[in-house]
């Protein structure tokens, strides 16, 4: 059969019509999954063409995701830290939506109080179980979107869930019929998608919400969820690893668009990131995130990575606040008491730090030698060096030019007395037996054991 398909305005051959396959065992793709073996990743060398939506968005579940891996917030820091998501995600709301649980009694304060704000983005949905009575519990509050786990690989199916693929599909079905009934969009979190079976279970499952979702004219969501972090981005790469495949197929075989699609990834093989970048890349317009990917085991996609990458795509902010990520993160490290590693990009102490004398001695001429970017004014945090037995002269001098914020008429050299006192001194503790980085208070101590001001104090007290 020949029809026009709306998503790309070409005539497509519909030959394909996936029905579910009810297998006897489990299909646990030992081939690429060996357990005792690092996972495989294989090729079938078909080429998916890229689809960048028009539209693309991040999506927020701190409060959730990000919530089951640490200490749980206090309704006050939630409503503090959606505050900053906001001015993050900018009046036009690139941060589309952030996810909360209903559970707790401080959960639903946290909740009220949000919404209490009344910013229209990030619009708030939330995360329940599949009941009734928690379908009703969100509808009461005025939540128009909620998502529901329908765990699709034949691990969670038959392992955890001791069911069948034709009870799973069955029971899932009837949850999101109980949603419809309750006016709640769902949103399907199709849980470890790429261990999945994709066509003898998803896109039969898929097909089956789509048509539901028709019937009862209510939107239905599929958040893609790449649970124990397999996928890849590579463009070749088969099912069920193939972030590129899966997107494609969700869109050709289920007519999902893309505005339905949403990505939720984790960071186990460093392939976080660049699996987000891809779903965009090939048709789907949401994209889940935490701040600071904290989240289950090695973390999620961290949000304000995927700010960079928006920019980076789009080759602008369109309204972004970015600023807001430096206070982000200092609210966790001195509000939360969050260790963020120092080489984290964007918000880690060390990310724009540079230790190596020979850099600073760049940066001394132009600090885009070194720096990523004007890290200054995209992030208020401009670049620093830290300063040891490695940095030379340049590091010195430029600490102090950054430290004190001397103007360029008033700024030092690598060929100021004072610049060459303060090695000397700095060499003399090293050779001494010191093996840490200096910090601010002793190098504000020595310069001012050779500065004017300081100079003048000394005689006075002698």
């Amino acid at each position: 059969m020949i029809e026009l398909n709306p998503m790309s305005n070409l005539l497509e051959q519909d030959q394909y019509k996936y029905e579910l396959q009810d297998v006897a065992e489990p299909h646990l793709f030992r081939d690429i999954y060996p357990y005792d073996e690092v996972p495989k990743t294989s090729f079938n060398h078909r080429r998916v063409p890229m689809n960048m939506p028009r539209d693309i968005w991040i999506t927020d579940t701190t409060f959730r995701d990000g919530q089951q891996s640490r200490a749980p917030y206090t309704a006050k820091q939630i409503v503090d830290i959606y505050k900053m998501l906001a001015r993050l995600g900018g009046p036009k709301g690139v941060i589309r939506q952030s996810e909360f649980f209903v559970y707790t009694k401080k959960d639903r304060e946290a909740l009220e109080k949000c919404m209490e704000l009344g910013y229209k983005f990030p619009e708030i949905t939330t995360w329940i179980r599949a009941k009734k009575e928690d379908f009703e519990l969100v509808h009461d509050i005025g939540i128009k979107e909620t998502g529901i786990l329908v765990s699709c690989s034949d691990y969670h199916i038959f392992k955890k869930l001791n069911m069948t693929r034709r009870q799973a599909f069955d029971h899932y079905l009837g949850v999101v019929k109980q949603a419809f009934d309750a006016g709640i969009s769902p949103r399907c979190h199709l849980e470890d998608l790429t261990r999945a079976d994709f066509y003898g279970f998803v896109v039969p499952f898929v097909n089956a919400l789509v048509d539901l979702s028709n019937e009862a004219n209510i939107p239905v969501r599929i958040r893609m969820c790449d649970t124990m972090g397999y996928g890849v981005p590579f463009a070749g790469a088969a099912p069920p690893r193939s972030v590129p495949g899966l997107v494609y197929g969700l869109h050709h075989y289920s007519n999902v668009t893309s505005e339905m699609l949403e990505w939720h990834g984790h960071n186990d093989f460093y392939m976080g990131v660049a699996n987000a970048v891809s779903a965009w890349l090939f048709g789907a317009s949401g994209i889940n995130c935490s701040l600071l990917g904290i989240g289950e085991r090695t973390g999620n996609v961290p949000l304000e990575a995927m700010v960079m990458q928006y920019a980076s795509l789009r080759g602008t902010l369109d309204g972004m606040d970015t600023t807001a990520i430096t206070d982000i993160a200092e609210y966790f490290k001195t509000e939360l008491g969050y260790d963020i590693p120092p080489m984290t990009p964007f918000v880690g102490s060390a990310f724009n730090l540079t230790r190596a004398g020979i850099h600073a001695d760049g940066m001394m001429k132009d600090a885009e030698i070194y720096n990523i970017f004007d890290t200054e004014k995209i992030l208020n945090r401009p670049a620093e060096v830290s300063i040891s037995n490695t940095s030379g002269l340049a590091g010195i001098a430029y600490w102090v030019n950054k430290h004190y914020k001397l103007p360029p008429e008033k700024q030092v050299s690598k060929q100021d007395w004072i610049v060459q006192e303060m090695k000397k001194c700095i060499d003399t503790l090293y050779a001494d037996g010191r093996t840490t980085v200096m910090g601010e208070e002793e190098l504000e101590q020595i310069y001012d054991a050779f500065s004017e001001e300081g100079r003048s104090k000394l005689n006075n007290n002698l």
